[in-house]
């Protein structure tokens, strides 16, 4: 899909299969509305004293014209007040317009935005909102369907903004939206794609196919033999009930100065998680194909900052594995030695994503990075918290907190911080190790964060529990969080 802007003086004159229009409150029409009624004798204004539109925010009404005028049909769209016009208007504006363009099968659509601003709407926000909403519609699940559900179809959109803005930085908001967009489609492919195809294996092939097309962007894999040698026991204790070997995936892209710190992101990826010798229970046990999900966040991110070319320096480390029962799994009660050197009681197989992590973590340590972000479906106490709408946020440092839950607000990609209190440390403590992988039933997500918090004691550090976030089990599907909110952190680091 090709969407690009376009200076329009009159909406009438231009050739197109569907022009949008805005209508506000008490039936007011936009210019553009006003101008496509006057050139097809009042259609709009008919249509409207007919009572068929008021103008709410997120209404719409197709409307199709006869005869051979430029216009083929005009799609109106409630935009409520102007007076109260603000970002959580323009998101649900934008999402009307993209359900009408693609329920009218267009091909090519004309989009007018040129009064959606206020004090409260930014329009190159609203912009880049719309590159990235069209670029998300046009997703569907392919891959092991024969009859894949209809997506967003249109091959091009574009965009009027009037005089407001100039059609270059309409363009480049357009744009950068889209690239967001298509980084979130990337992390939704591999989230919903079953644990059969999406094995360890399969990331790690991905990972070496982005450093084929990107050469600012290096891959290294490490396979088990050599994850033993560092030492890294907790992540192989994880892998050793299944005949898919575990990978840890290092890609580092170099497009900032040789000497600036590079930015880390850390990616669970559990392929798929039975919970071990602590068996799940089987029902929506399927779903634990998603616990990979913070691995596919870091691989759509790394799309995203590839494709907008951000001057600034990342790492992205993925602890990829299969957690399964068998004769060789690790056994609760088991005590295995991480690479930090700590060694932890595995108390519980299905408390597994940190034992992975861990280790992912301490290797970190070696980038000197200005700071690491570790992304994980970690905990379902975290959905008892939050929800599905908030990431939970925790940090050892308030700067960096800060930082991700601003970039979050902006992206409508939000995230909460929660405590990390040293209370909270003694529930993780045993006599029989260093550590215990599990904290007993209080303050689940927090003591599971308290963990990760041993293993990051020397640089900046938070951590993201996206198992709320990350995925809808009503329809089943990835939602791609948290690409938006990283890729916004990474632009304001880069300075964009």
């Amino acid at each position: 899909m090709e969407i690009f802007a376009r200076k329009i003086t009159d909406a009438d004159k231009q050739t197109t299969g569907c022009a949008v229009a805005p209508v506000f409150a008490r039936k007011t029409l936009s210019r553009a509305a006003r101008n496509l009624d006057k050139a097809n004798g009042g259609l709009i204004s008919n249509a409207l004293k007919n009572g068929e539109m008021a103008g709410d925010i997120g209404e719409i009404l197709m409307l199709h014209i006869h005869g051979d005028k430029p216009v083929r049909r005009i799609l109106l769209v409630g935009c409520g007040k102007p007076a109260k016009l603000d970002a959580n208007a323009g998101r649900k504006i934008v999402a009307a317009m993209l359900r009408g363009i693609k329920g009218c099968k267009t091909r090519d659509a004309s989009v007018h935005l040129e009064e959606l601003h206020s004090d409260k709407l930014d329009l190159p926000e609203l912009c880049e909102f719309l590159g990235r909403s069209a670029a998300m519609a046009t997703y569907t699940y392919r891959e092991t369907v024969s009859k894949p559900k209809r997506a967003l179809a249109v091959a091009r959109i574009s965009v009027n903004c009037g005089e407001v803005l100039s059609a270059r930085k309409v363009s480049s908001a357009l744009k950068r939206g889209q690239q967001l967009g298509d980084g979130i489609n990337v992390a939704r492919n591999l989230g919903n794609l079953p644990g059969n195809i999406c094995t360890p294996g399969y990331l790690a092939s991905e990972a070496r196919k982005l450093a084929k097309a990107h050469s600012k962007l290096t891959t290294r894999i490490l396979e088990e033999k050599q994850m033993r040698e560092l030492g890294m026991g907790s992540l192989l204790s994880v892998s050793a009930g299944s005949s898919q070997p575990a990978k840890f995936i290092q890609m580092q892209y170099k497009g900032g100065k040789a000497n600036q710190k590079p930015y880390v992101l850390v990616g669970k990826g559990i392929t798929f998680d039975s919970g071990g010798i602590s068996l799940k229970p089987g029902a929506k046990m399927d779903e634990m194909k998603y616990d990979m999900c913070g691995a596919a966040s870091v691989f759509g991110t790394l799309h995203a900052i590839l494709a907008m070319k951000l001057p600034i320096n990342v790492v992205a480390l993925v602890a990829a594995s299969e957690n399964l029962p068998s004769g060789t799994a690790t056994k609760p009660g088991d005590v295995v030695k991480s690479l930090s050197g700590q060694t932890i009681e595995v108390l519980n197989t299905d408390a597994e994503g940190r034992l992975v992590l861990c280790d992912a973590l301490t290797y970190a340590e070696r980038f000197k990075p200005a700071a690491v972000i570790d992304i994980a479906t970690l905990t379902g106490a975290c959905v008892v918290a939050l929800g599905a709408h908030a990431t939970g946020l925790y940090s050892n440092n308030d700067k960096l907190a800060e930082q991700l839950t601003r970039a979050g607000e902006s992206m409508y990609d939000r995230a909460w911080r929660m405590p990390l209190w040293d209370e909270y440390q003694k529930q993780i403590d045993t006599p029989f190790a260093d550590i215990a992988n599990v904290g007993g039933p209080g303050a689940g997500s927090i003591t599971a964060a308290c963990f990760l918090a041993r293993f990051t004691k020397k640089y900046h550090w938070a951590h993201l529990d996206i198992a709320g976030s990350a995925w809808t089990s009503a329809p089943k599907a990835a939602t791609g969080r948290p690409v938006a909110l990283l890729t916004r952190y990474l632009m304001d680091r880069a300075g964009v």
